[in-house]
Parts: structure tokens; sequence; C-alpha cells
């Protein structure tokens, strides 16, 4: 299965001063604020941490119900925190924290399994993927 997804994100100003926005392809995020303060501080909108963590959260979410699913089990309940930890301009850690409901499997499946999904999720892997880029100064 291949596809593609996009996301736009706009700027104007300085990096302190200035104000953007995010948009998503689904519009789920629809010119979503961003701004130093929804970065560094507490400021009403999003960050692209907390997005990270959000997309990182739900795709191991998926992919760990998917695994169970093959094995034979239908998970009730699959509920994963994502905490990203940003220091000094680096991401440099995520803990996923999962609290799970899948009856009839045991301790060591259920384990194995969780983490695989980490291991294969694709969000696990993004940065080692490849990043290209396309510039236009207009």
């Amino acid at each position: 299965m291949k596809f593609t997804r996009k996301a736009n994100a706009n700027w104007k100003g300085s990096g302190m001063e200035g104000q953007g926005t995010i948009s998503t392809q689904s519009t789920t995020l629809d010119k979503a604020q961003l701004s130093f303060k929804t970065r560094f501080a507490e400021g009403v909108g999003t960050n692209p941490e907390e997005l990270i963590a959000a997309a990182h959260s739900g795709c191991y979410t998926m992919q760990l119900s998917f695994l169970l699913s093959e094995l034979g089990f239908t998970p009730e309940n699959l509920d994963t925190e994502a905490q990203l930890t940003f220091e000094d301009g680096t991401i440099t850690k995520i803990h996923m924290k999962l609290e799970a409901t899948v009856p009839g499997i045991t301790e060591q499946d259920f384990q194995a399994t969780a983490q695989k999904a980490k291991e294969i999720c694709p969000v696990s892997k993004v940065l080692n993927a490849e990043i290209t880029l396309s510039a236009t100064l207009a």
C-alpha cells in the first residue's frame, strides 16, 4: 500500500513575535494557531512537538491493534500516551505509556507484541526516512 498525505504551515513575522497556522489535508486541523507561546510556553494552539507525539501515539496504538488481531485477540481498550522530550533544540526521546485491556492474552505475548508494535510503527521509524526538499524563493 502506498499513499501520500499532506499538511501545510504558514508563518508571518519573526520567530518570537510572529504567528502562524497549521492545516491538514483532512481539515481536522484547519488553520490551527501556531506561535512562540504555543510552542515554548502555554499559549492557545498547537506545536510541532505535540503533533509528533499525537501522530506517534495514534500510529503505535493502531499498529498494536493490527498485531493483536493477527494473533487472534481483540483489544477492548488501548490507551497510549506519548511523552515527547525536547531539549536544546532537539527531540531527544519519546516515552510511550500504554494501558491495555486485551482479554485472553498472556503477559508474555502482550509484552512481546507491544514491543514489536513499537519497533515497526511507521512513525517510530520516521526519523530514519529520506527527507527531501524543494524550495522556491518568490
